[in-house]
């Protein structure tokens, strides 16, 4: 087992991974015989695809991210791959991003760009409907899937590329380290069933319900929470919600770092939030960004 693994410098509770160019260069040649194309049309070919990576390293890789993920006390990896040299594309990213994916789980459909996972800008200028493209807005801590009925385990996102960013730092929050996390997660209002939509953009053209607040099969605290998709039904779920959104941003024990290019956080959705801080402005800003979010393998 040739990747090393060591404890993030922002948080006990987050393991890295890297990943040397020496090891990478192994996977070249089996990554070229599926082009994007075939990974998009042809699912089973991603799971080909992961299992070269998981040779690689000895079928360990998918062992150690397993345990990470499902493990309370963790439940988050940052993969940081030695990709200095130009002959690691953002092709073999996307790639690398699937592999890793398909080593834990099934993703899910994105409706966003109709694909098993979404690539995206975040630019100087945007006149999206999201959160998620406003570059000088923080985007405020928040679990994936609120909006959809498919089930959301876990989420990778991957940094493609930027250009003339500084700012923007990724921002993550454990639930078992959120000061308030006894108070609002025992509140009769957090466990009511919410309606959650979503804006145009997201290409989902129904609504679901489910709480804020549930209970894992330990029965420790859960969250499926976003600040923009959630539409209360009435004065004591508002008053909740705007409760739960400065609670969590107030939080002194969010983790705060910068993403290396190429890197991937890969977090288990359930009780790791996640965000980001705004960007410093700059005309020629732009951050490229893969997301893919799925369910564990049973």
């Amino acid at each position: 087992m040739s990747f090393k693994i060591e404890n993030h410098q922002s948080s006990n509770r987050v393991r890295v991974i890297k990943f040397q160019e020496s090891d990478l260069d192994r996977l070249i040649f089996p990554f070229k015989k599926h082009t994007i194309l075939s990974l998009e049309y042809k699912p089973f070919s991603r799971f080909s695809l992961a299992k070269s990576l998981d040779e690689v390293f000895e079928n360990k890789l998918s062992q150690t991210l397993v345990k990470i993920l499902n493990d309370r006390e963790t439940g988050t990896v940052i993969v940081e791959p030695e990709i200095g040299n130009k002959k690691f594309d953002k092709d073999f990213l996307v790639k690398l991003s699937t592999g890793l994916a398909y080593l834990v789980g099934n993703p899910n459909f994105d409706s966003m760009t109709d694909k098993y996972y979404a690539r995206f800008f975040v630019k100087h200028q945007d006149s999206s409907d999201s959160y998620l493209r406003k570059a000088y807005t923080n985007l405020d801590l928040h679990t994936d899937g609120t909006y959809v009925k498919e089930k959301t385990d876990w989420l990778i996102m991957t940094k493609m590329e930027e250009q003339n960013v500084s700012g923007g730092e990724s921002v993550i929050l454990h639930l078992d380290d959120w000061e308030h996390l006894d108070e609002l997660s025992n509140n009769p209002v957090g466990q009511q069933n919410f309606i959650w939509g979503s804006p145009k953009s997201k290409n989902v053209d129904y609504k679901v319900e489910h709480p804020v607040f549930s209970k894992d099969k330990n029965g420790k605290p859960t969250i499926s929470y976003i600040d923009q998709f959630p539409q209360p039904k009435n004065m004591e779920q508002g008053l909740f919600l705007q409760k739960l959104s400065d609670a969590l941003e107030e939080s002194k024990n969010k983790v705060v770092f910068p993403l290396p290019v190429g890197s991937t956080i890969f977090s288990n959705n359930y009780f790791w939030l996640h965000g980001r801080k705004a960007f410093n402005e700059h005309t020629g800003l732009s951050r490229e960004l893969l997301r893919i979010r799925g369910t564990f393998f049973n």
